[in-house]
């Protein structure tokens, strides 16, 4: 109660608002065993095995840095899925203004406008996502199918394989454009 009385006066004084004196906490060090899944992922015998792997990555990723930062992603998870793609965007710009440091604000608000087909911002939001957590293979497969949507199908293919390397078992592997002598 002392610390919020004295973030109100802290923000009082420099003129922000008590609700921007908050900010979002720095997202949780994961990176051990994002490492160890990424390992078990390039060596998975089986897509139902990597399947597995696969959904602890994303227990990682949807593990916001606060209860406020997981409201917001939740609620802008349940309105996607929803089709309610406004206020799922609003969720997103929410989440992404109170955690600028969290990539995974960045990669729902992209997967939300690639279903938008505003595939040029997805593209910027999935930049920044990979800027912040460059293994996260999800957003590095969205940035792929993005720019494929954009005609851009050789910087597609290469974010692709980048996605591949990153898990060899991804569902967009189907879509990979095998080079002269290169075996897929």
């Amino acid at each position: 109660m002392k610390r919020l009385a004295a973030l109100t006066a802290l923000a009082l004084l420099t003129g922000l608002s008590p609700v921007a004196a908050r900010a979002c906490p720095p997202p949780p060090d994961l990176s051990q065993q994002s490492a160890r899944l990424l390992e078990a992922l390039r060596i998975a015998p089986d897509e139902a095995a990597a399947r597995r792997l696969s959904d602890e990555m994303w227990r990682i990723w949807t593990t916001a840095p606060d209860a406020r930062a997981q409201e917001m992603l939740d609620r802008g998870m349940e309105r996607r899925e929803a089709y309610d793609f406004a206020a799922a965007l609003a969720a997103f710009d929410e989440l992404v203004a109170y955690c600028p440091d969290y990539a995974e604000g960045y990669n729902q608000r992209a997967f939300v406008n690639f279903l938008r087909g505003e595939y040029a911002l997805a593209v910027e939001d999935l930049e920044k996502a990979l800027e912040l957590r460059p293994e996260h293979f999800a957003a590095r497969a969205g940035l792929a199918l993005s720019l494929m949507e954009l005609g851009r199908i050789e910087a597609g293919q290469a974010a692709l394989r980048e996605a591949l390397a990153l898990n060899p078992w991804l569902p967009e592997r189907a879509m990979l454009i095998s080079r002269p002598g290169e075996d897929i």
